[in-house]
């Protein structure tokens, strides 16, 4: 996510996972990895698949003792201040936030409104000054900057407005990227790479720079990167902003579908009240602050062509739950 302009850019911790090739996961149908702890003892999972967890796998809160009812994400009186002194600009205003799992969430306001450090602090990739980001439970403003990465890799997907593919690689080997990280043999890079590109429309396209794609086709090969790992939320950065409006409606169309059909949470920032109408939710930021949430009754989705499902795209609704951290 990009900083409002005229604010300093989130942290550089951004590791490969967040430059729009993010979540990790098991393949579906692929023997599952053994779940095992970080060298820092975070207790972040970072094998066992998003979404598919083992008919053991406990399903309690990571707390143990927080409610089942709890929300996907939580934000408690986040504020964020760059600088110090009289230079100091405090981006934030004590942000209150819940959000659910399946949720489709769109972040409006101004330039300078706060709503890209609220996205980068959703994402992982700055940290509050003071406040609470709660993500299943476990406290994200807690962790460390590997420990952020990982949590990235594992559970969230990115979508950037500029698409961030890398120009002199094919559509197949940027979306494989986020699996080479992740150290998978080929062979499965190449087989989810494929099924992911397919399940954005982009079969036979898998050889193809990105200056051998349109538009729309670029930010198709930007989201199936984004998916193949399935993630449990994709945040989604103006991504019809570089698009006409038929190629916007069809990555919003697209977007839907991922929500509504599998489950995934997503969040996007957008300027465009069209676009916006597609989500089911509205967050308008003012000032640094929430100045309205409000639910739409009729998202633009819904008068669509129905979203067809796609295959090896997303998950279940609910990933397995983050296990507390070790102290």
């Amino acid at each position: 996510m990009s900083a409002a302009p005229g604010r300093p850019q989130a942290s550089s911790d951004r590791s490969p996972s967040g430059e729009g090739a993010s979540p990790v996961s098991a393949a579906p149908g692929r023997p599952q990895a053994s779940s095992h702890r970080s060298p820092q003892g975070e207790g972040i999972p970072v094998d066992a698949a998003p979404g598919r967890p083992p008919a053991s796998a406990d399903r309690s809160p990571p707390g143990g003792s927080a409610s089942v009812s709890e929300p996907l994400i939580r934000l408690r009186g986040i504020t964020k201040v760059y600088g110090q002194g009289a230079t100091a600009l405090q981006a934030l205003k004590g942000v209150n936030l819940d959000i659910e799992a399946g949720d489709f969430v769109a972040i409006m306001g101004p330039s300078g409104s706060g709503k890209s450090t609220a996205m980068n602090t959703l994402g992982g990739l700055d940290t509050p000054t003071t406040g609470e980001y709660l993500f299943q439970g476990l406290h994200v403003e807690t962790l460390t900057r590997d420990q952020r990465a990982r949590l990235r890799r594992r559970y969230l997907g990115f979508v950037f407005q500029g698409f961030n593919l890398l120009a002199r690689t094919s559509a197949q080997e940027n979306v494989e990227l986020p699996l080479l990280y992740r150290g998978e043999a080929a062979a499965t890079r190449h087989a989810m790479a494929a099924k992911a590109l397919e399940s954005v429309g982009l079969k036979g396209w898998e050889h193809h720079t990105p200056a051998e794609l349109s538009g729309g086709q670029q930010q198709r090969v930007a989201i199936a990167r984004a998916i193949v790992t399935e993630p449990a939320v994709l945040l989604a950065d103006e991504p019809t902003g570089n698009l006409d409006t038929q190629r916007s409606r069809e990555i919003m169309d697209l977007l839907w579908g991922l929500n509504v059909n599998h489950g995934i949470t997503v969040l996007m920032v957008t300027h465009e009240l069209d676009m916006a109408a597609y989500a089911k939710r509205i967050v308008r930021f003012v000032d640094g602050v929430v100045a309205s949430d409000e639910r739409n009754a009729h998202p633009a989705g819904l008068q669509s062509a129905p979203a067809s499902p796609i295959p090896g795209a997303g998950g279940d609704a609910q990933s397995p739950p983050l296990q507390p951290q070790e102290h």
